[in-house]
């Protein structure tokens, strides 16, 4: 499991988090969901050392992410945050080469190569893999590091926002591997998520966030409420029922 304990972050001086203490369960998908500014992106940063903590811990699969060596967590988790530009002119199947540099450092083996071969079928960028990076559409570039980080085979994946760029069948592909890889494999996902019917549908576990804070936490049947969701985004929504999960009307 991810386990966060009194973690705190400012930037210039302006709080951001306020004393998070929650867990992310091992073996399940979990969505982290609320307005923009409520601090999500910064928790899953912080989770997967793309910025130090500055004060509380986080331990990921029982490694401290503040003195556990950079090889080492990148064998436990993978992470792709939101800004992906890359100065390099790389092939797509070159970027999600890349997933693998922490198993073979420079030297890649026959079950790396079958690996990221996996990985452009499974995000369906085979006929793209000999592609320059600016030569495909930006919804094929957000699946290519998608794709990256799932190459890199590790116990906890971390997507910032993975969505973004997608279009409804891609983004809804994307939820369905990334259930599957739970599923059929036992690999935790945590996701930052704006479309909370997405998160409804196919998480597990969510924690709903505003103003710096854990608002709420648990399934989707407890967490996609009503009361929750119209005071976690100020707005009156409502909540319906779709297969036996939430469906949020937040349209209407």
């Amino acid at each position: 499991m991810i386990q966060i304990e009194g973690v705190c972050h400012a930037i210039a001086g302006a709080p951001i988090l306020h004393d998070i203490t929650t867990t992310l369960p091992k073996g399940r998908l979990t969505a982290l969901i609320g307005p923009n500014g409520a601090g999500k992106s910064t928790l899953l940063r912080l989770i997967g050392r793309l910025e130090p903590l500055q004060r509380g811990r986080v331990t990921v699969a029982g490694h401290d992410v503040t003195t556990t060596p950079t090889d080492r967590l990148a064998q436990v988790m993978a992470i792709l945050g939101q800004q992906t530009a890359i100065a390099s002119r790389l092939r797509l199947s070159e970027l999600v080469a890349f997933g693998r540099w922490p198993h073979h450092n420079g030297r890649p083996g026959p079950q790396d190569q079958a690996l990221v071969w996996l990985a452009l079928k499974t995000f369906a960028l085979t006929d793209l893999a000999d592609r320059f990076l600016d030569e495909v559409s930006g919804g094929q570039a957000q699946r290519a590091h998608i794709a990256m980080a799932w190459a890199q085979d590790t116990d906890w994946l971390l997507l910032d926002e993975p969505l973004n760029n997608l279009d409804m069948a891609h983004a809804r592909a994307l939820m369905g591997r990334l259930r599957g890889l739970v599923d059929q494999s036992g690999r935790s996902v945590a996701m930052v998520v704006h479309e909370i019917n997405y998160a409804a549908a196919w998480a597990d576990h969510v924690i709903a966030m505003k103003d710096g804070r854990v608002a709420a936490k648990g399934t989707p049947a407890e967490v996609l409420t009503e009361a929750v969701l119209s005071d976690l985004y100020d707005a009156p929504i409502r909540v319906g029922a779709h297969q036996g999960r939430p469906l949020v009307l937040h349209h209407v």
